[in-house]
């Protein structure tokens, strides 16, 4: 119970922290009074994509994220072999602000596509292939 709770407000704070960055450190949407409604709609401007999901289906990026971060040494965030965090209520992503951004599903991915981002990632084939298998095509 304990862990599902701190999941949910690792969430929680997520959702906290991107409000924050729309209204005051970047505040570009100042003036945002959205409902609860609204927010579930997500209805702001700019989006939050994480590694690993839809929009982001590439795990390997939280490890240059967390290196950049210095998680590790800063407050114990650590990658397992298969790229999740632990402890495991810890959530990353990607903050966009642009008035057009979106999210959006990344289609089927083919071997030529796999193999030209291994390279540009210096990631072995089978790695990045492992990482990308539900999406592969």
């Amino acid at each position: 119970m304990v862990k599902a709770l701190a999941d949910r407000l690792a969430e929680a704070f997520a959702e906290h922290m991107h409000e924050r960055v729309r209204k005051e450190l970047w505040g570009y949407q100042q003036e945002e009074a959205l409902s609860n409604e609204d927010l579930i709609k997500e209805a702001y401007k700019g989006i939050r994509p994480a590694p690993g999901y839809p929009a982001c289906p590439d795990h390997s990026e939280k490890e240059i994220l967390l290196k950049l971060l210095a998680a590790q040494d800063e407050i114990g965030v650590e990658l397992t072999e298969s790229y999740a965090m632990t402890p495991a209520a810890t959530v990353s992503g990607f903050y966009f602000s642009h008035p057009d951004s979106k999210y959006f599903p990344v289609g089927k991915i083919s071997e030529d596509q796999v193999s030209d981002l291994a390279e540009r990632k210096d990631l072995p084939v089978d790695e990045l292939s492992r990482l990308l298998s539900p999406n592969l095509n």
